[in-house]
């Protein structure tokens, strides 16, 4: 057991935690990183998973990583590189046809099924983008925050607010009822007012549920299609892409950018308890006895998780009550295979840039509901919702030549089984359904996976601290969001015990591979240091 004294310590190296990291030493503190597991990164990491072959375990795509932080952090310089895939979204259909997207290919690949959607498609994007494009100028910026006190405690959050209303107020009436129809309304609804054929409607839907228990017509399910048009790749807006090097690639390169700024970052120091003395966090304890002192804390770790780890008598008994009942857990059974081929699909046999596409299995909304409902009543569905990626025919450093990795986002499965069932039992089980499942519309591919590994909500809590196997920290609902994001009176990511931050994904504005709430709470870590919190 030692004791070492820094002046932030920061709970979990995921890359939330690294961003954040580098922004206050950048400006000149000393940070200190604890890391549970062997290697930084959380959920963006690149594992052997099979003798020869490399991918990213969780997430697995990019495009949401803010511009601003790569450009902050240099992680070009220190080696991330992505590439954007040569076709966006490929979903083959049961009757042998396709749907193909991507520039200059999406709308006369719509056509094939409606004339009439092919000729809303733009109209669509650009009502999108518009919503879209204001809500990415606030992913930097904390949200107001409802506080306690006068009305010069209150001030600043209400010239904040009324700089987020002149924004909002810039939108035209049609752009402010959408954004009233895509934080309120099911995905489905919204699709279902636009288009009129299955194919275009389940690809554009299918961003409503990536993660997300839940139907594409649960209300609040348009934000989440909402939240993953975000992104972009090389400048270019809405795009997807692959790190070369897979996303632990990213985290690496954030890494290297930490070490240069003068972080230093302990892995296999997963945290015990919070510090406290005097009414406010005062370090950290690892599980091994050792003491980091420090003049904040700021966690990167899933909200329940961080709150196991503080004494409760020092949170407001309606706040921990809040936190217990935060909701968490998605749908996510996560696969990585090892193949010794390209698979053959029966609608486009032959290679090509679908190869590089997100490979979408759900051909309609119906059937995406149809999957929801049958994982609630027994615990995964016969007939999953699978995106399949391929990134080796864009990054060759993944597989043996001639080999190929392919990742498997799979859905939907309960985090909890029924009748006391345990994940362990059903685990290979339900990974068979998903290699079948992709066979029906690539026969052989059964047959080529040579390797694989199978991640379900279990899994992907005890590997990557995402309670309930929940990818996001915590559901992207209405009650959920922005300034209650975790908890109302707490979303501009200071918690109940002073000294003591969030910079995880279960704070604004989400989750994703952002690095937006890691940056927003280095932010209010240094507001808090310059009016002399510390």
């Amino acid at each position: 057991m030692a004791t070492s004294e820094t002046d932030i310590v920061i709970l979990g190296g995921g890359h939330n935690g690294l961003v954040c990291a580098f922004q206050l030493a950048r400006a000149g503190l000393k940070v200190t990183v604890l890391e549970r597991r062997h290697v930084v990164g959380g959920a963006a990491v690149t594992e052997e998973f099979h003798p020869g072959f490399r991918n990213s375990t969780a997430s697995y795509t990019v495009s949401l990583l803010r511009p601003e932080i790569i450009r902050e952090m240099e992680l070009a310089r220190h080696g991330l590189r992505i590439v954007e895939r040569r076709m966006a979204n490929f979903l083959p259909l049961p009757d042998g046809q396709y749907l193909a997207a991507g520039a200059g290919l999406t709308e006369s690949q719509v056509a094939k099924f409606s004339t009439r959607d092919a000729e809303r498609l733009g109209a669509y994007e650009d009502r999108l983008e518009a919503v879209a494009a204001v809500l990415r100028e606030l992913m930097l910026r904390a949200p107001p925050n409802v506080t306690e006190g006068g009305w010069l405690a209150a001030l600043p959050e209400l010239l904040e607010a009324g700089r987020l209303g002149r924004r909002l107020g810039g939108l035209d009436t049609t752009a402010r009822r959408d954004v009233l129809d895509l934080f309120t309304k099911s995905a489905g609804d919204w699709l279902d007012g636009w288009f009129e054929s299955d194919p275009i409607k389940a690809l554009l839907g299918f961003d409503a549920v990536v993660g997300n228990y839940a139907s594409p017509y649960t209300p609040g399910s348009a934000y989440v299609l909402l939240h993953h048009v975000f992104g972009e790749v090389n400048g270019r807006k809405g795009a997807w892409g692959h790190a070369i090097g897979g996303m632990g690639a990213i985290t690496q390169a954030m890494a290297k950018a930490c070490a240069e700024a003068g972080v230093e970052i302990r892995l296999g120091s997963p945290v015990a308890e919070v510090l406290s003395e005097k009414g406010r966090a005062a370090g950290a304890v690892t599980e091994a006895g050792d003491i980091v002192r420090a003049k904040a804390v700021v966690s990167n770790l899933h909200p329940r998780l961080l709150f196991s780890k503080v004494d409760p008598a020092l949170l407001p008994a309606d706040f921990s009550e809040r936190i217990g009942r935060y909701a968490s857990g998605s749908a996510t059974f996560r696969m990585n295979v090892a193949l010794s081929e390209l698979p053959r699909f029966t609608s486009l046999p032959g290679p090509g840039d679908h190869h590089t596409a997100g490979i979408i299995i759900a051909p309609s909304l119906g059937y995406m509901d149809r999957a929801h409902a049958q994982a609630r009543l027994d615990g995964w569905s016969r007939e999953p919702i699978v995106e399949m990626l391929i990134p080796s025919t864009l990054d060759d450093t993944l597989a043996p030549a001639g080999a190929h990795v392919a990742s498997l986002f799979c859905q939907h499965v309960a985090p909890e089984l029924p009748d006391g069932i345990a994940w362990e039992d059903c685990r290979e089980t339900v990974a068979d359904l998903m290699i079948d499942t992709v066979d029906r519309h690539a026969p052989g591919f059964k047959a080529s996976v040579i390797g694989r590994l199978a991640l379900g909500p279990v899994d992907l809590e005890q590997r990557f601290g995402l309670i309930g196997g929940d990818i996001f920290h915590g559901r992207l609902t209405l009650d959920q969001l922005f300034s209650a994001r975790p908890v109302l009176g707490h979303g501009n990511y200071r918690m109940p015990l002073p000294g003591l931050y969030l910079c995880g994904s279960g704070a604004h504005p989400g989750g994703g591979v952002t690095g937006a709430p890691g940056r927003n709470a280095a932010m209010a870590v240094l507001a808090d240091r310059k009016r002399g919190r510390f």
